[in-house]
């Protein structure tokens, strides 16, 4: 029997758990789906020292005045985008400090744009658009390792001198131009190649680790709140208060007025409110310890009995 029509990247193959999920019933396909998405965390534990060397180098292109870029396409640009989307609201970063691109642009976002992840050209473009440089990292997410978009990217941002990383959910191809590989071998998917399933989560949790990992680095949580948070909407006005007045003892009131008075900033409204000095002093402290709460206010308060 010709055999032509197997293909060797991981994210392509069958999957013989689920060749008869057409004949499932509902509830018979959530137990399947589940089942297969259960495996999805193991996969990516087993990639944690590349992806704590990822962290490594992003906070090192953090701390030298460089930026986080992830390039990918269709799913993976789509969840490259959103993890760049997030930091600002999670951790009061500038929007260019992590950037994500995606090929056919803007309007990949929310439609297929055909032949994107093909143009090479584009790929080293783009790369040149954003004027990288060997201050920042470039994150290249292609999910079955040889989207030819990506790995132009790649290329034209090493010879830029960038550091780069390649995340995939396959065996990477030979020769792929990056100094790191995060490699996430989830398994064939339950439908063949959709690899918005299997693949897409463990990309979500890989790069949820990455810029979570090297915010925490460079001082934006204390303990485990989120202190650089920027109050854009009720709910985030509601947070920032509730952790001010967590770590410091103040009222709701007294917690929105010395917010109000550090410009917004939980962690100046902290310093301020902890150590009874102005928003200029309490800059000032922070700046000279690098953003570290702990240095100024030492531990936070621990956590209240459940």
């Amino acid at each position: 029997m010709a055999d032509d029509f197997r293909d060797a990247r991981l994210t392509e193959r069958r999957n013989p758990r689920t060749q008869s999920i057409d004949t499932a019933s509902s509830l018979e396909i959530v137990d399947l789906v589940n089942a297969e998405d259960a495996t999805v965390p193991a996969a990516v534990a087993r990639a944690r020292e590349a992806i704590a060397t990822t962290i490594d180098l992003v906070e090192h292109a953090f701390r030298s005045g460089g930026r986080l870029i992830y390039v990918g396409a269709g799913t993976s640009g789509r969840l490259g985008v959103l993890d760049a989307t997030e930091c600002p609201p999670t951790y009061g970063s500038p929007p260019e400090l992590v950037v994500g691109v995606i090929a056919g642009g803007p309007p990949a976002l929310v439609r297929s744009v055909e032949g994107a992840e093909d143009d090479e050209a584009a790929g080293g473009a783009a790369m040149d658009e954003l004027g990288i440089s060997e201050r920042d990292v470039v994150v290249g997410i292609a999910a079955s390792g040889t989207t030819p978009y990506v790995g132009a990217a790649l290329r034209r941002s090493r010879e830029r001198g960038a550091r780069t990383v390649f995340l995939s959910c396959t065996e990477p191809p030979k020769g792929i131009a990056a100094d790191v590989c995060i490699t996430v071998l989830v398994g064939p998917e339950v439908v063949t190649g959709s690899t918005r399933m299997k693949a897409g989560t463990a990309t979500k949790l890989v790069l949820n680790t990455i810029t979570t990992g090297a915010m925490i680095r460079l001082g934006k949580i204390y303990g485990n709140l989120m202190v650089d948070l920027r109050a854009w909407n009720e709910k985030l006005v509601d947070r920032s208060r509730r952790i001010v007045m967590e770590t410091t003892g103040l009222s709701r009131d007294a917690a929105g007025e010395v917010i109000t008075a550090a410009g917004g900033r939980v962690k100046t409204a902290i310093v301020m409110a902890r150590r009874g000095i102005t928003r200029e002093e309490a800059e000032r402290l922070l700046a000279e310890q690098d953003g570290r709460l702990r240095a100024i206010v030492g531990d936070p308060p621990p956590m209240p009995a459940a």
